[in-house]
């Protein structure tokens, strides 16, 4: 299940605050470890970790 879509802001130190249900949703605990990347397309994505680590031994991208 997929929630509407949230708008947030970026405070003056360039944080983001995420919903913990919109964090729930995608697996990722309060404290996980994640890699943020951008594909210069105005998107940033964050990853667990432990995946983008799996996949870069397994397809050998992150």
């Amino acid at each position: 299940m997929l929630r509407e879509p949230v708008e947030l802001s970026v405070d003056d130190h360039g944080r983001v605050e995420l919903p913990l249900g919109l964090l729930a949703e995608a697996g990722i605990s309060p404290g996980a470890e994640l890699v943020a990347f951008s594909n210069g397309d105005g998107r940033i994505v964050l990853r667990r970790a432990e995946d983008s680590i799996r996949d870069l031994i397994e397809e050998g991208h992150p």
